[in-house]
């Protein structure tokens, strides 16, 4: 199955982003999904269906986002438009829809949504691009972005509880470490996910214990 139309659309959509959320996030998602599912089924071949929805979904989640996309209703009908061009079912649509519409953290914290197998490939290789030396600089880009401090000590980190509070709450670049991203590694669904995951997180538990012995003047 060829994508490349899907690929354009991301392109298209997310050119201009300078939160952390552009073409480029969804490309190394793509990768990262399309790694996971081959560390985790090593028989499957190239023309694989399971795969090409993992991959569209991939491609695709972001340019749903509600912080990047005023109009979601009109880009769901043209993403539902370029998923039949390029030959998937009805059913395989809803997958990678119901995947791109319930896999975010925030969305989460209420409920837990469960996801089919494609949807826990794309979640997990989301999630990966927010952990490692990766997932350090789109944080900090994220937080330039929406006008948080770096770091602050008088703004407490707190436990999220609620897609609004997550989205609302007074928070910097650093809390978000402990908000979120240091989660994220008990949240995994694959096994392959699992496994980088916890490398990642290490990485950045490393960076978090210098940044805070360079802010004390320790180092």
């Amino acid at each position: 199955m060829d994508l490349t139309s899907i690929e354009h659309f991301a392109q298209a959509q997310l050119a201009k982003d300078t939160s952390g959320h552009d073409y480029w996030h969804v490309a190394r998602v793509a990768a990262l999904g399309q790694r996971l599912f081959k560390l985790d089924q090593p028989d499957a071949t190239g023309n694989n269906r399971q795969l090409a929805a993992v991959l569209a979904a991939c491609w695709l989640h972001d340019t749903i986002d509600e912080k990047l996309n005023d109009h979601i209703p009109v880009t769901l009908a043209q993403i539902n438009a370029l998923l039949t061009s390029v030959g998937f079912t009805a059913t395989e649509q809803a997958d990678i829809l119901d995947t791109m519409q319930h896999m975010s953290y925030s969305k989460n914290l209420q409920h837990h949504y469960v996801l089919s197998a494609v949807g826990q490939y794309v979640q997990d290789a989301d999630r990966l691009d927010a952990l490692g030396a990766i997932g350090i600089a789109r944080t900090f880009a994220y937080g330039g972005h929406a006008g948080h401090a770096i770091y602050d000590p008088d703004i407490p980190v707190v436990t999220l509880k609620s897609h609004d509070q997550y989205r609302q709450h007074p928070t910097t670049s650093v809390n978000h470490f402990y908000e979120k991203l240091l989660n994220l590694e008990k949240t995994m669904n694959t096994t392959a996910g699992k496994r980088l995951a916890r490398a990642r997180t290490q990485y950045m538990q490393d960076f978090l214990a210098e940044f805070h012995a360079e802010w004390a003047g320790l180092r």
